[in-house]
Order: C-alpha cells, then structure tokens, then sequence
C-alpha cells in the first residue's frame, strides 16, 4: 500500500522571493472596495485635471486617432473610443461571467431567489426611465432616457464594503445581483436603442463568429488564446454592424461554459497515478513520470470551469485598469464650463436619487406579494429599502451611456448632475445602512418589541 502521509511543507507550493510582493497584493485585491478606491481616485483625479491650466491638453488627449491601416483596410478610433468601446467590452464580458456563474452555480439557481433581484432590476430601470421621460421626454435631450437606468457595480459593493459584516450576506447578493440585471438590461439598451443604421453583411460576420465559436466548443477545443481571437473577430463585425460592439462582451460572457471539463474523481485519479511514482530528484529522467506530471497539471486547471478561471484573471484587470481609465477618460468635466438646463439636470438628478431606489423598492414588494418570490429571512424590507438607495450611484454606465445618447454640447449639464445625484446617493444610503444596522437601532426596536 501506498503511504500518501506528506510532510506538511510539502502541501504547498515552493516559496519565491516574488511572493513577498504578489501575496501582499492579492490580498489587497480580495479587498471588495478596491475597485471603488481606484474609481473614485480616477475621478478625482479626471475632475482636477479638467480644472487646471492643463485642463486643454487633458481633454484633447482623449481625442487622439488610433487604430490600425494595412493598405486600403483602416480601423482608426479615438482614443476614448477604443476605452469606451474596446475596454470596456471586458467589462460586460465580466458582468456576464458572474451573473452566469450565479445562474448556474450560484445561489440563483433557485430561481425563486432569482425573481427578487429580477423584478427589482426591472423596476430600477423602468420607473427611473418614465421620471426621465415626464420631466424631460420633449426636450432635444429626452432621447437620454437611457442614461438613468443603470446602478455602478463597483461603487454599490465600494458602499457595502464600508460598512463591513454589519450588512448581511443576503443583502449583499440582492444588490449585487441587481446591479449585473440592470447593467446587462442598459448594454441592451445600449445595443438596441443608440446603436447606428444595421449593416446586414456585419451581421452575418457576427453570426458566422459565433457559430465558430460555438463549433471549436463542441470539437473541445481548450485554447483560452483561440476563443480571444474569435471574440475578437466578433468585436469588429459588431463595431461594424451599427450594434454597439460592446454587446460583444455580454453575448460571449453568457456562452462561456459554467462547468468545469475535469470532474473532481477524474482529478484525484490523475493526481494518484502521480503519487504513486518512487520519489526522484529529476522527473525528466522518468518519460511516463513526466508525461503524467503534465497531464496532472491540465487536469488542475481545468479543474475549474472557464468561468471561474476567466473571472480570476480578469477581475484585477478590470477593476484596477479599464474601469479607472474609463473614469479618466470620461469624468473631466470642467467646472467653469458646467451649465444647468431646466429639464434635464432636475430630470438626471431625480431620476437616480428618488426614480431608482423607489422603483427598486416597489417591485420587490409587487414580486412578493405576487408570490413568485419571498424576501429572505436575514433581509428586512427596512434593510431592502435602505439599501436601494444605493442604487442611485449610476457613475459609469451613466455617463459610458450618455455619451452615446445625448449631443456633445448637452453633456456639460448631464455629467454634473450624474455626479452629484450619484454622490448623493451613496451618502444617504450609507448613513441609512450604517443607522438601520447599528446596535443602537437594534436596541430600540428589541424595545418596542
């Protein structure tokens, strides 16, 4: 019988001098308010410069072409293009990737649990939008409605990373949740609603990109690096085709496989038939030893489904690169030059700070009275209702979507009022959160029990 007992040293990995740096850092990026810091840093950072001598330099620089020409063939895209666009396609990409990983192995999979953040989702987009189009909807910027219909992923979980363990789990799945619904609901949107004269001939190049896709799938083809080159491909059609290529992101996030292709049996067999080779100093002297050593290590990383691999290789990237660049790119707005139009700042700012939380809060009740859902035990509607105030901070799908929706010489009066209705926002709701869930709060109503 083989002894599998191991010095407990040798259950991990060997030690580099590099860990001393990488580890202290993957720390810091399980840290949930870490994309929020590095957004709110950006934006910080975008709004002075905007004010500054260099305010001129600052702005133009986004404006700079770049692309690519062989011959008569030009792809040539400002530089806030090719972030907007291009960088943020991995963006959705993410988003799609959690909320399939939810569907499928997530707690979602009960779909009664589903149609909470679902139909909240739902009334987020709808009742701020109708806000929207009361106040605003026969002015030259009533075609915006889109922009008031998204809630920040990054800046939600920023807010609920700051109260810590105060706030349950549940309410943190149901915002989170939430947040993916309404931002796959707004890139559709997007797609549908602000995107340009169809090209049918980029369609079909569309279509034809997906079916490869779906057709080296099937043939089990594991070549993260191919599937890039192909979503690729289909980001170009679709930048092509009139549909913003964004949706590239979320229709490829949605196919990508949720289970893994090495079942956990399979994996402990493999390994076995490593243990139990003698011990050596040099595997490379032992073929069938070496030639089970590499198919241990496959077997290891897949493991994993695409999935969870994808998210753990694209969340730092995200999070510490696009979603910053997006907020330097987008968020200069120059003070002296913000202006206030009579319907659309009041329309913006009371859509996000009364139109998302109260649509938030009517349809979770509306679902749960229906029956089709039920308000889990550790989230009171007084939780539910404070949290949906967080919903108001639409920063980056806001302003990703005003750019497309409204004229360039309106955006000096929708940005700001995007700014402050989503800093107002997550004021009221953090001291909402941080009240309802104090002891002091919890004391009196143990009282008026």
């Amino acid at each position: 019988m083989v002894d599998f007992r191991v010095n407990e040293g040798l259950t991990r990995l060997p030690r580099a001098p590099a860990d001393r740096l990488t580890r202290p850092l993957m720390r810091f990026l399980r840290v949930e308010a870490v994309a929020a810091a590095a957004l709110l840093t950006c934006t910080l950072l975008a709004l002075t410069l905007a004010n500054t001598p260099w305010s001129e330099a600052f702005l133009a620089l986004w404006d700079i072409p770049a692309g690519i020409t062989l011959g008569r063939f030009e792809h040539t895209r400002s530089l806030r293009h090719w972030i907007n666009d291009g960088l943020m396609t991995l963006f959705f990409f993410l988003i799609a990737l959690e909320l399939k990983r939810e569907l499928v192995l997530g707690e979602l999979r009960d779909r009664r649990k589903m149609v909470l953040p679902l139909a909240a989702a739902l009334g987020g987009m709808l009742v701020p939008a109708s806000v929207f189009l009361l106040l605003a909807g026969g002015t030259a910027g009533g075609g915006g409605w889109g922009t008031v219909m998204s809630t920040d992923t990054a800046f939600v979980v920023g807010c609920l990373a700051v109260l810590g363990s105060r706030i349950p789990r549940s309410l943190r799945l149901f915002l989170l949740s939430l947040a993916i619904f309404d931002d796959i609901g707004a890139i559709l949107v997007v797609a549908i609603g602000y995107g340009e004269t169809l090209n049918w001939i980029a369609l079909c190049a569309v279509g034809l990109g997906l079916a490869a896709v779906v057709l080296i799938a099937r043939l089990g083809v594991r070549s993260l690096l191919l599937y890039f080159a192909g979503g690729w491909a289909i980001w170009l059609a679709l930048d092509a085709s009139g549909i913003h290529a964004t949706l590239a992101g979320v229709i490829l996030g949605l196919m990508t496989p949720a289970r893994s292709w090495v079942s956990d049996r399979r994996l402990r067999g493999i390994f076995g038939r490593v243990i139990a080779h003698p011990p050596v100093d040099d595997w490379s002297s032992d073929k069938a030893a070496r030639g089970d050593l590499r198919q241990a290590g496959v077997a290891a990383r897949e493991a994993l489904s695409p999935i969870e691999r994808l998210e753990f290789a694209l969340h730092p990237w995200v999070a510490l690169l696009v979603m910053p660049l997006f907020a330097l790119a987008n968020a200069g707005v120059p003070i002296g030059a913000a202006s206030f139009d009579r319907a659309l700042t009041p329309a913006i700012f009371l859509a996000f700070l009364l139109g998302k939380p109260v649509g938030v809060a009517l349809f979770s009740f509306l679902a749960v009275k229906m029956g089709t859902t039920r308000l889990p035990r550790s989230l009171p509607w007084k939780l539910l209702v404070a949290g949906s105030l967080l919903t108001g901070i639409g920063f980056t799908m806001a302003l990703f979507i005003a750019e497309l929706a409204f004229e360039p010489a309106l955006l000096s009066a929708v940005k700001p009022a995007i700014m402050a209705a989503s800093a107002l926002s997550a004021l009221v709701g953090l001291l909402a959160l941080a009240w309802f869930t104090s002891a002091r709060h919890r004391a009196s109503a143990l009282q008026a029990i």
